[in-house]
């Protein structure tokens, strides 16, 4: 039987192009630019899949990927995360610009009784609704509801009609420094795979029938990463000693499929998909849940 090609994951557009083979080239069908913040010291990237050979590289679908970094985001420093909110509403506004009307729907997605699952649900709880312009829903996890969060949203959709929706959720990096220190927007909606809660069916305007803009911060990563790095690490300090010279290269020689068996003997069966997150989560997604809910206050008002 054919061993897979190990492949870590992450939801971050950002990492994807990172892991290309041709990462340090341009690739084709993805564009990328990086730039500093206009309203704070934040690094923004964006990725745009152009067409479908981007969309097979990247393994992501056609459209934009906002990537806002900053490591201060860990600092209970209000003045800074009034700043990155300030930053997430001209992002926000971007994206928006093509869209039309005022009614939107925000859809906080995760599991409010899970910490690292649980942004979606805290955003949508600390936003400003009204019958007459921004609505708001977390419609939890199937476990809790016995329904698709797809087909909840549906439901909404069709009683209450709005322009666009935007969905929150928690995300996986590939990337340990990146957990609470970076948000995702994209116009491309929520894909089967993505987000902690690993959502069944696609958000998209394709399935919910209007626009999705999705904003994401990565609250966990696989453990296989933390090996994967682990391995990496090992490898240098390998290579640096004559003695075990060897044995480096030896490690660095071996191809996918030999990697793949090493990491799962590693992790051992019974861990199966494990996934680490940091011993603050709580204050993390508590600060950031907030942020992001003022970033949107100040795009639509």
């Amino acid at each position: 039987m054919k061993i897979p090609e190990f492949k870590i994951r992450t939801d971050l557009a950002l990492e994807e192009r990172e892991g290309l083979k041709e990462a340090a080239e341009e690739v084709s069908g993805v564009s990328f630019k990086k730039w500093e913040g206009k309203r704070s010291a934040a690094q923004i990237t964006e990725v745009k899949v152009l067409n479908e050979h981007g969309a097979k590289a990247l393994g992501k679908p056609m459209g934009s990927y906002l990537t806002l970094e900053a490591d201060k985001l860990l600092m209970p420093d209000e003045d800074f995360h009034s700043e990155v909110s300030d930053e997430l509403a001209l992002l926000l506004k971007g994206l928006l610009k093509q869209k039309t009307g005022k009614n939107i729907l925000v859809a906080g997605l995760g599991n409010q009784s899970v910490t690292p699952d649980s942004l979606g649900p805290r955003t949508v709880s600390n936003l400003c609704v009204s019958a007459e312009g921004l609505k708001a829903i977390a419609p939890g996890v199937m476990a809790q509801t016995g329904m698709e969060t797809a087909r909840i949203l549906l439901g909404i959709i069709k009683e209450v009609q709005p322009d666009l929706v935007i969905a929150i959720d928690a995300l996986a990096a590939r990337s340990i420094r990146r957990l609470g220190t970076t948000i995702q927007l994209t116009d491309t909606g929520i894909h089967p795979g993505s987000g902690v809660g690993n959502h069944r069916h696609s958000l998209t305007k394709e399935t919910l029938g209007i626009p999705v803009l999705a904003i994401g911060v990565p609250t966990v990563v696989g453990a296989a990463a933390i090996v994967h790095d682990t391995i990496s690490a090992l490898l240098g300090v390998l290579s640096s000693q004559a003695e075990t010279k060897n044995t480096g290269k030896w490690i660095q020689n071996m191809d996918p499929e030999d990697q793949y068996r090493l990491i799962t003997e590693l992790l051992e069966p019974e861990f199966g998909s494990l996934y680490v997150t940091p011993p603050d989560i709580d204050e993390r997604v508590r600060q950031l849940s907030f942020t992001i809910s003022e970033g949107i206050h100040r795009a639509l008002f």
